[in-house]
């Protein structure tokens, strides 16, 4: 499998899938993370992330340990109207998209250049534009 390339330093961050896989351990995802922090890149998430990839079976000491090794970022009311005007230029409803949109407005604001990863290439194109490379996991 091509190892997909991430650029110099800058900041990658994990949707809800990203932090799935690497709670799940999964290979590609892990290497992915590794290769990012060996190229001084910092790794975030969303703290509405971390709700959204819970679930019964998550291994919680897992997704514990995994979490300290993250920088976390909080929504407060400033980032929500930011999130909510995202929402609103891409024409999507926050019923649907609400977490998408903060996970959105927090990577547009990371130090650059940004990577996502993320299984909602689609909808994240329309909420980030070209402010950050997606990466599809």
């Amino acid at each position: 499998m091509a190892r997909r390339k991430l650029s110099h330093e800058g900041t990658l961050v994990l949707d809800c899938e990203g932090l799935a896989k690497i709670v799940d351990d999964d290979a590609s995802v892990v290497a992915m993370i590794a290769e990012a922090r060996r190229r001084g890149m910092e790794v975030v998430t969303s703290a509405l992330t971390i709700i959204e990839a819970a679930h019964r079976r998550t291994d919680g000491a897992r997704l514990k340990w995994l979490l300290s090794g993250l920088r976390i970022e909080r929504v407060g009311e400033e980032e929500a109207k930011a999130a909510s005007a995202m929402l609103i230029d891409a024409g999507l409803h926050g019923h649907k998209y609400a977490i998408d949109a903060a996970v959105a407005e927090m990577a547009v604001r990371q130090r650059r250049p940004v990577a996502m990863l993320t299984s909602d290439v689609d909808d994240m194109t329309k909420l980030c534009g070209d402010h950050v490379h997606l990466v599809s996991v």
